[in-house]
């Protein structure tokens, strides 16, 4: 399949990456019904890790079965799904070849006490990658915690094996931890921060929440204020985090988070493509709805990066 001019210039930005992660990067940029827009949207399923089974599938219990959610993926025509190795296990082969998978490499759980600092376990190698067919790993940091030092350690090192064979990585780079608010999780100056963080640890697609008007730290306050940089609007913030990600020399897609109205995912999304954005990470707010819900959810969303709603 030949790449888009779109995709072709996303592309030529990852300088000294080796074919096999830009031919990966293709790959999934190349696949579903964004194929060649330089958009995206990708289904993540690790919230069973995260929170919990029932918290996660007890909304729509045809969720508890792995195989539901590969089949919601291709059957919406994503660029990819994203999941813990259990899962990617559990519908390897009936699915293979069907949609590029992300092997998420580590994860957190919500039976941790809180006095145990925001962490996350590796639990899985790239070799499982490989071994799975995956166009991608990914893995998780929590910018402001204090653990967030052996994070990185961890990535830089997964990174540069993943890319020695021919494998893109994705970071999740949520702050989160003793060094930043409930409020500051999700401040306009940490999430440009955060995006910051990933693309200087090698990050070839990264992954952040969207942010508010909230600016955290006292200092970067002070610089929005006096360059007059504009956080009126999520568009505009978006546009923010963008340039924080190499002035835009880097995929960023933003999640979903916790499942919502549908009004203002469509919101969400129109704010990110406006941004300048590449795209959607969305879980919750697709398979804990009916699946025929979710579908036409992410039939419009979809229409929406496509600039036709």
């Amino acid at each position: 399949m030949k790449a888009s001019r779109k995709v072709q210039q996303i592309l030529s930005n990852y300088e000294g990456e080796t074919p096999g992660v830009k031919g990966k990067l293709c790959q999934m940029l190349m696949h579903g019904r964004l194929k060649g827009t330089g958009k995206m949207i990708i289904l993540p399923v690790d919230q069973g890790f995260e929170h919990g089974p029932a918290r996660s599938f007890a909304p729509n219990p045809a969720g508890y079965d792995p195989h539901y959610h590969y089949q919601l993926a291709i059957d919406a025509g994503l660029n990819a799904y994203a999941a813990p190795l259990g899962m990617l296990e559990a519908g390897a082969d009936t699915f293979a070849g069907q949609i590029p998978t992300i092997l998420k490499a580590n994860s957190a759980n919500s039976l941790t006490s809180s006095t145990a600092g925001k962490d996350q376990a590796v639990t899985a190698t790239i070799e499982d990658a490989l071994r799975l067919g995956c166009s991608a790993i990914g893995f998780t940091i929590y910018p402001g915690s204090d653990a967030q030092i052996g994070m990185y350690e961890e990535i830089v090192e997964m990174r540069r094996e993943a890319a020695s064979v021919g494998l893109p990585t994705v970071i999740w780079s949520y702050p989160r931890g003793e060094a930043v608010s409930k409020d500051g999780e999700t401040a306009i100056d940490v999430a440009g921060y955060a995006a910051q963080i990933a693309a200087l640890l090698g990050a070839h697609v990264i992954k952040i929440k969207l942010s508010s008007d909230h600016l955290e730290v006292p200092e970067a306050r002070k610089v929005f204020e006096e360059q007059g940089i504009d956080i009126s609007t999520q568009a505009a913030r978006v546009k923010e985090c963008m340039r924080s990600a190499f002035d835009g020399r880097r995929i960023v897609i933003f999640s979903g988070g916790a499942k919502k109205g549908e009004d203002s995912i469509y919101e969400d999304a129109r704010a990110i493509r406006d941004g300048g954005g590449n795209g959607s990470i969305i879980g919750r707010n697709s398979f804990q709805r009916e699946r025929s819900d979710a579908m036409a959810m992410f039939d419009k969303l979809i229409a929406i990066y496509k600039g036709n709603e």
